[in-house]
């Protein structure tokens, strides 16, 4: 069996996740990944024609409620409580100069 990561795949590959590893620990990644790489292949072998494409495993609509005003308008209400209001609007203090 020839190997799948090679030497300069190995370097890359730590070098990108920037790992620092042994040569015992590089020859450990490099089974595992191309361990990874075996279970791939064999998933490629199953029959996935009829199988319906999808982005998420869960098969949920919109779960949300519509956006939709429930207590009406209360401006008029609240400004009238407002210690100071002009053209409608609350007046403040000015804090910056």
């Amino acid at each position: 069996m020839s190997r799948k990561i090679d030497e300069a795949t190995m370097e890359n590959v730590l070098v990108l996740a920037k790992l620092k590893l042994s040569a015992g620990e590089r020859e450990q990644a490099a089974a595992e990944m191309e361990r990874m790489l075996d279970y791939v292949e064999k998933m490629n072998e199953l029959d996935t024609s009829a199988t319906e494409p999808m982005v998420h495993p869960c098969r949920f609509g919109n779960v949300f409620r519509e956006d939709e005003v429930t207590n009406g308008s209360m401006r008029e209400e609240l400004l009238s409580i407002a210690p100071e209001q002009e053209q409608g609007q609350y007046a403040v203090p000015k804090t910056v100069e």
